[in-house]
């Protein structure tokens, strides 16, 4: 029969299977994913097939056989084991990531983080600006800047709310019918807005904390929810840093989009867009066409890149 996994919970996971009935599973042997190596093979949102191992009135358990050729996935580095990858979730139709301009204050680079992790497999990512209504004049001046950053290179931006509900019935309207990979950095609101947006949720919040200024964990697992006018959501538990140490240079430089779309006219094929002669990028830069600020993000993704690259090839030295 097949099914497709709700919750994931390490070594157990949650599949509603096609006849409506929720199964408690795990997995039969090791499954592999393109010979990466993953802290949790099976994600939310596969589609897999079990086979039933336990039925009774309130009890019903399967055993995980197979998972369906995936459209996508995403993954990034786990928290814990450097040398290994961590699934956020597979076959999803889009992204949306949270932050906030304050409380807790933006980190500029997480945006382009999170997006690293989306564009190889050309996943439209939604950003949301929420907690608008602790936004000072400077802050809307900034974020009108970021606003026009990102929506010129083709994503979509949403300034949004759950205090004063700005925001809230333009995401339910991007959230309709599809399914939607929601994550953030701990403290932005994530769970209050889902909530929001889907009252009848109720998904667990936290207040941000006052020693740290910091958002707490309020999801553990990731999580697929149904949504009552269509699509669904995955949650995520909260973010709080982002590492690439499975990623080369060439990954940064093919995953910012507008440098792509101009490397082709560098004079070097591959063109790494820092101290290269006629460097098309660059010449952008200059004039006002890509933004300085990604600029910024890719120069120092780059660097960590490298830094890391070069300590995985000494390690052992």
């Amino acid at each position: 029969m097949k099914g497709i996994v709700i919750k994931s919970t390490g070594s157990w996971y949650n599949v509603k299977g096609e006849d409506g009935i929720l199964y408690k599973c795990r997995i039969a042997g090791k499954i592999k994913l393109d010979d990466l190596k993953l802290t949790n093979p099976v994600a939310v949102g596969d589609e897999v097939t079990i086979e039933l191992e336990l039925e009774n009135a309130d009890d019903f358990r399967a055993i995980i056989r197979a998972i369906s050729p995936r459209k996508n996935y995403v993954v990034r580095q786990s928290p814990r084991k450097k040398h290994q990858l961590h699934f956020l979730a597979s076959n999803v139709d889009q992204v949306m990531i949270i932050i906030t301009m304050r409380e807790p204050n933006l980190k500029l680079g997480f945006i382009d983080r999170f997006l690293i992790m989306t564009e190889p497999y050309n996943i439209p990512a939604i950003i949301v600006f929420n907690k608008a209504d602790l936004n000072t004049e400077a802050d809307m001046t900034f974020y009108r800047e970021l606003n026009e950053i990102y929506t010129r290179i083709g994503y979509k931006v949403v300034l949004s709310s759950s205090e004063s509900k700005i925001g809230i019935e333009e995401l339910k309207e991007l959230l309709k019918g599809k399914t939607t990979l929601i994550a953030g950095q701990s403290g932005v609101g994530k769970s209050t807005l889902v909530n929001s947006i889907e009252s009848k949720l109720s998904l667990k919040t936290e207040e941000i904390s006052d020693f740290s200024g910091k958002g707490q964990h309020t999801t553990t697992f990731a999580e697929m929810h149904e949504l009552s006018f269509g699509g669904s959501i995955i949650d995520t538990p909260g973010i709080k840093t982002l590492a690439f140490s499975h990623l080369e240079v060439k990954d940064i430089s093919h995953n910012f989009k507008e440098f792509f779309v101009l490397s082709n006219k560098c004079k070097y094929a591959n063109c790494t867009h820092r101290n290269e002669p006629a460097c098309a990028v660059k010449q952008a830069i200059t004039s006002g066409e890509i933004s300085e600020i990604r600029y910024q993000n890719y120069l120092n993704l780059l660097e960590e890149v490298e830094d890391q690259n070069y300590w995985e090839r000494h390690r052992d030295m």
